[in-house]
């Protein structure tokens, strides 16, 4: 089923490139905010009658909206879709290169909410699929332990492995965490490179403390540190620092998703970090690699999927 891509502000670059990948049109949507905080929505350049709009109607549209900050981007998405059904579409899915609300997923205190399912109940209501890339899966083991629509995943660590192979010499693999063991060692096969883990001990949001597992082929490797989420960027600068000690070139990091709060990013670069690359999943600085490519082919395949 053919059909338009909608961009929200902000994430025009990567729709572009998905519309020139799947051969689809690109329409922009123009968010207004009225004086009063509320939200109204327009397709731009829109054409036809006010309510059938060539392109939307009868079509497949997918919303494109990477959800770094989900709770500024959230109305207007969810009313996206709704203006994209009130225009003719038949169905309606989402392009979520980076998926918010993922890491909440179990209750850590007494009363406490389980964001992870709350947000996915309320994509699940408004659209028909989704497409992300390396959502932050622990305790839940798939997009379909949360989402009840046909959801797909995208994995970055062949194109993360292919990107080290390229740019790096004598590469030496870093998972920051006990967690990243299996996600780590994937991205080194691809890269053709010996990996390690490091020990990590979190002593609240702010603190984290690292200890460098002895590996013979370490003092002689560019150190690479690899991660799925850099926020605080706090994991990583311990890791920077530890490796400091321990290898002879500068470490260097390549994350998924370029979150980046606050000063992060200048505080990483400080800590000594020779080079930072990250995926396309949140418009950065540090983006080099795309995930294009395997978002537009799961897109493809979502869209022939039957509902669930």
């Amino acid at each position: 089923m053919t059909g338009a891509l909608l961009a929200l502000p902000g994430n025009e670059r990567m729709a572009s490139a998905l519309a020139r990948e799947l051969g689809r049109n690109l329409m922009a949507l123009e968010v207004h905010r009225f004086p009063d905080g509320e939200t109204s929505l327009r397709v731009v350049g829109a054409a036809g009658k006010f309510d059938r709009i060539p392109g939307i109607a009868g079509c497949d549209v997918a919303i494109v909206c990477t959800l770094d900050h989900a709770d500024e981007k959230i109305i207007a998405l969810l009313f996206a879709a709704d203006l994209a059904r009130d225009l003719g579409a038949v169905r309606v899915g989402l392009v979520a290169p980076y998926l918010a609300y993922m890491r909440q997923d179990m209750r850590f205190n007494p009363g406490e909410s389980v964001t992870a399912r709350y947000f996915s109940r309320l994509l699940s209501a408004s659209f028909d699929w989704l497409v992300t890339a390396d959502p932050h899966l622990h305790r839940i083991a798939s997009l379909d332990g949360v989402y009840t629509i046909p959801s797909l995943a995208v994995q970055s660590a062949a194109a993360i492995g292919t990107w080290i192979r390229a740019h790096v010499q004598h590469p030496g693999l870093i998972g920051p965490d006990a967690e990243s063991r299996q996600w780590v060692g994937e991205v080194a096969r691809h890269a053709g490179a010996p990996f390690l883990v490091l020990e990590k001990t979190r002593h609240g949001d702010q603190q984290v403390e690292v200890s460098v597992p002895d590996a013979p082929w370490l003092p002689g490797c560019t150190p690479v540190i690899v991660d799925d989420i850099a926020s605080t960027a706090h994991t990583l600068i311990a890791a920077v620092r530890a490796l400091k000690d321990a290898c002879k070139a500068a470490p260097q990091c390549v994350v998924v998703h370029a979150l980046f709060a606050g000063d992060a990013f200048g505080d990483l670069r400080a800590a000594g970090v020779a080079h930072i690359a990250s995926c396309d999943t949140v418009p950065h600085a540090s983006n080099a690699i795309s995930l294009v490519p395997e978002l537009a082919d799961a897109v493809r395949r979502v869209c022939a999927m039957p509902p669930r």
